[in-house]
């Protein structure tokens, strides 16, 4: 073989090994291209609490216990309840005088009938007894329909848990709601985790 013609076929094997590397990272059918990008941002639900979302300790003046609260949560007070909220998700906590520590036959007596007529859109209570540091709550867990969206005035459901502690004379009650569609168990359970008795 001449050298003429064997520097032409190392052109032509250069020149296709080139327009092999060229269509690596655009083909249709390139598994580069079509592969997850890792560092995209994490889709989910509306009403998702983030997983690395901060908590700080608020004490509620006049009811003698703190709760860990989402931290930089909009902070609003009615009639002795102080009620932490950022966009479809918030936090209320109050205090009561009680007798005695409400139990899953009374709140299903007592406290569901009371629920049902105040909450719009309310179903599917259920009542459970559940333990947590400072104690055994009474937990009252439903679906409420939301507050209209102050844009579209477009109403949603809401999933609702409610808490009941007891300690010397007193009732925590907290109160804490998302979207239905939000997967919200674990800042739920820091919250509720959180409450410790100051008094």
């Amino acid at each position: 073989m001449s050298r003429r013609h064997a520097a032409a076929l190392l052109v032509v094997a250069a020149t296709a090994v080139a327009g092999c590397g060229s269509s690596s990272g655009s083909g249709p059918g390139n598994s580069s291209a079509a592969a997850a990008n890792p560092n995209a941002p994490e889709s989910s639900p509306a009403g998702d609490i983030p997983d690395n979302q901060a908590y700080v300790p608020y004490r509620l003046a006049s009811g003698h216990f703190s709760v860990k609260v989402p931290e930089g949560w909009a902070q609003a007070k009615q009639a002795g309840a102080v009620t932490f909220t950022d966009k479809l998700n918030s936090v209320r906590m109050e205090s009561a005088a009680a007798s005695g520590p409400l139990t899953v036959t009374t709140a299903q007596s007592t406290e569901i009938p009371k629920l049902k007529r105040a909450t719009p859109g309310f179903s599917g209570a259920k009542v459970s007894a559940v333990k947590r540091p400072a104690g055994t709550a009474i937990r009252i867990s439903y679906l409420a329909s939301s507050k209209p969206d102050p844009v579209t005035g477009k109403v949603t459901t809401d999933a609702v848990e409610r808490y009941v502690f007891f300690n010397k004379g007193r009732q925590a009650i907290l109160t804490l709601t998302g979207a239905k569609t939000a997967d919200n168990v674990d800042p739920w359970r820091i919250v509720s985790s959180s409450l410790r008795w100051t008094a």
